[in-house]
């Protein structure tokens, strides 16, 4: 009798997943950061751009004092800290969850639970995948969210959404959330701006545009009846160098 063979994990080279999951800006980083010994991948040191690992394993930067499994953390934290805002027992949602750098950052400040949302497969962080207290929902679009999917209301949604606008989305997501719930929405203008106002390479120098979008998205959040408690540029710019701004809103009860 035949022995199954058995089925090999994909691999990837390691630069790229790194640039891949916003680790490095490019696999030219990607390399200076392998060759200066600050990757491990499943907690063991690699150096050599060109090596493969498994496209799920779980990578991080050595003697980064955050840890995040990507810089979505980092954005996310600067705008917690900024408000003062806790999660403690918090059930959450991700929406555009990527690698899973908000979904990390939620769950180190005390998120019970987090709904990890992406169309896109097999980017978030293994380490996140294993934790109970993630629910994965890949290749899964906004519209098609249901509260069988996320049974328990959401009281704290954020959201990272690229290549469609964030007024599409959100109204898919609202009707899952508990009454009163709070949301940290990343806006990207490159993402909500007309495509004449977008420049060479995606990116956006129209400042006056910005500033228009900005107060258009302000003024749509409030009359789907979410009250904007403030708005702050993200201290840490998109992967292309786009300014990217923070609105923190609470559902008007």
């Amino acid at each position: 009798m035949k022995s199954k063979k058995k089925t090999k994990k994909k691999q990837q080279r390691v630069d790229q997943l790194l640039v891949t999951r916003a680790l490095a800006e490019d696999t030219q980083q990607a390399t200076r950061l392998l060759m200066s010994g600050q990757v491990l991948v499943n907690d063991t040191p690699v150096t050599k751009a060109g090596q493969k690992v498994p496209a799920d394993a779980s990578i991080r930067l050595r003697g980064k004092s955050h840890d995040y499994v990507g810089r979505g953390g980092l954005k996310l934290a600067a705008a917690l800290d900024h408000w003062s805002v806790a999660l403690d027992q918090v059930v959450a949602l991700d929406l555009g969850s990527s690698t899973g750098g908000f979904t990390d950052c939620m769950l180190r400040r005390g998120a019970r639970r987090v709904y990890a949302v992406d169309v896109g497969s097999n980017q978030l962080d293994y380490r996140l995948r294993r934790d109970e207290r993630v629910v994965v929902l890949e290749q899964t679009h906004a519209k098609n969210l249901t509260k069988t999917l996320v049974p328990e209301p959401i009281a704290f949604l954020c959201a990272d959404v690229s290549f469609t606008s964030l007024k599409y989305v959100l109204p898919f997501v609202f009707p899952l959330t508990a009454a009163g719930v709070r949301a940290m929405l990343l806006f990207k203008p490159q993402f909500e701006l007309p495509r004449e106002k977008i420049g060479e390479g995606g990116i956006v120098t129209d400042t006056a545009a910005v500033e228009t979008a900005c107060t258009e998205m302000a003024a749509w959040l409030e009359g789907v009846g979410h009250v904007v408690l403030g708005q702050i540029k993200s201290p840490v710019k998109g992967r292309e160098g786009n300014q990217e701004f923070w609105f923190y809103t609470e559902q008007r009860i």
